[in-house]
């Protein structure tokens, strides 16, 4: 039986506080917090397309070319495919010695809105795919620099974009200060809802901001599995059927020759099956009351592109009652060649544990297979609801001081997810009470803000010289 990923982070629990709190202390003579603004990548650095072009190797060829046309549109979208480039860059950095669980993705288009299982409306960070235990900084460097690139996009000035990292890790450190002095119990309940957003939109927003989180907020409510099934279906011989929008929507049917066809849906019947074993027994008895429909590939966000992204429509009572659920193929994290391959040996059930131990709430159906495919390869695989009330900001319509806003949000719902699964007594120790952290980070942001440029640079010019294929959004 493998060791969960959360007892490998946790201090020993006859540890005091002032031990935990001492730990914390003693890592700034390995890492002085002013060392957390240094990058300066060996000569020796991978060539980032070639980590690119590994990725792309176990992805659907024919998609492949459709991530490398996403990543080519702007830095920014470059950065959300390249958190393996990152990764490896993190790697030769210098680090506190204190883990917990990352997201290991945690750019800003990582954090939105979604739904509570009591249908409340929360702010959290909405992706895991490349979750894993590791040095906790890293996380926030990447949250960060992401932050740098979006206001570089925006057209922000040096001393604007420096005070929405000041203010974004200043979140992180004070939440994580505030964290540690709480019991555990308050700790794992702690979360931001829509009102708490909502106030504090109301303290540093001016009334066009809090339109566009109320308008954020309305929107995200509609975003559920009626507006889905939809969107995304049509009525064919009067059953409902996912419609086919190629090449990012490919029913089955579309896919495969008709001899194929039945033995990939008895697949999925039996992955549906064998996932709803991941669930709590509750959440299986309601998964039972749904009969499988459809299915179809989905082509879904930047550096997942190319991975194998199925839709599955169900019904339960009756033709207007819909379960669309997302089975996402979970590989190894981007973070493993790092800091070792973690304690599962199901990349689903690796997920699906990770977001878990950070997130406030999720998702009732979220669970984990293994399957084996027409071509006779077994995957891992995740499954979630596809829409539930899943809300994103947009950086590219925000002003300074809303970015700043959403960046405070952010670093404290980062704090939150490092304190339930690291030691945030001796995280909040290392950090301090002073601004030498915030300061070292502003500083890397930009510096790897820079990198990140030249890297989109020379993914464009690979495409330009023929060495990479792809293809414009469609």
């Amino acid at each position: 039986m493998p060791q969960d990923a959360s007892s490998m982070l946790r201090t020993a629990p006859d540890a005091t506080p002032e031990q935990r709190a001492a730990r914390g202390k003693a890592a700034r003579r390995e890492a002085p917090r002013s060392s957390h603004a240094e990058f300066d990548p060996p000569a020796d650095r991978p060539d980032p397309l070639d980590i690119l072009e590994a990725q792309s190797a176990a992805r659907v060829p024919e998609l492949v070319p459709i991530r490398y046309g996403r990543m080519t549109e702007s830095p920014f979208r470059f950065y959300r495919g390249a958190a393996a480039i990152m990764a490896s860059d993190l790697a030769t950095t210098r680090v506190s010695g204190i883990r917990a669980q990352l997201c290991g993705d945690a750019h800003l288009l990582n954090f939105g809105l979604l739904a509570s299982p009591e249908r409340n409306l929360l702010f959290d960070i909405n992706d895991f795919d490349e979750t894993s235990p590791g040095p906790w900084e890293w996380d926030v460097k990447r949250l960060a620099t992401s932050f740098v690139i979006a206001g570089r996009a925006n057209g922000f000035t040096d001393e604007e974009r420096a005070d929405i990292v000041m203010t974004t890790v200043r979140s992180y450190r004070e939440s994580m200060i505030r964290f540690a002095g709480m019991r555990n119990l308050d700790v794992w309940y702690s979360r931001i809802d829509i009102g708490r957003l909502e106030a504090l939109a109301s303290q540093q927003l001016a009334k066009r901001g809090r339109k566009k989180l109320a308008r954020a907020a309305a929107k995200a409510r509609t975003r559920d599995n009626l507006q889905a099934f939809d969107k995304l279906t049509e009525t064919v011989d009067g059953q409902p059927r996912i419609a086919a929008d190629p090449p990012l929507l490919v029913p089955a049917a579309d896919l495969l020759p008709e001899g194929e066809r039945d033995a990939m849906r008895e697949l999925f019947r039996g992955l549906l099956t064998r996932y709803g074993r991941s669930l709590p027994s509750d959440r299986r008895a309601l998964l039972s009351d749904f009969r499988f429909v459809d299915m179809a590939r989905k082509v879904v966000g930047v550096g997942s592109v190319g991975t194998r992204c199925w839709i599955i429509l169900m019904l339960g009572r009756d033709g207007e009652d819909p379960l669309l659920l997302q089975a996402k193929e979970a590989d190894t994290s981007v973070l493993a060649p790092h800091v070792g391959p973690g304690p599962y040996r199901n990349q689903g059930e690796r997920v699906v544990s990770g977001q878990r131990l950070m997130q406030a709430a999720g998702d009732i159906f979220l669970g984990w297979e293994r399957m084996e495919g027409i071509d006779g390869r077994r995957r891992d695989f995740y499954v979630r609801q596809l829409r539930d009330w899943k809300g994103v900001i947009e950086p590219e319509d925000m002003v300074p001081s809303g970015m700043r806003v959403f960046g405070e949000a952010c670093g404290t719902t980062l704090a939150r997810a490092h304190a339930r699964s690291g030691d945030r007594i001796a995280i909040a120790a290392y950090l301090g009470r002073g601004p030498s952290f915030d300061r070292a980070l502003t500083y890397f942001a930009e510096k790897y803000a820079d990198r990140n440029e030249r890297d989109h640079q020379a993914l464009v010019d690979a495409v330009r010289a023929g060495r990479l294929p792809a293809v414009r959004d469609v």
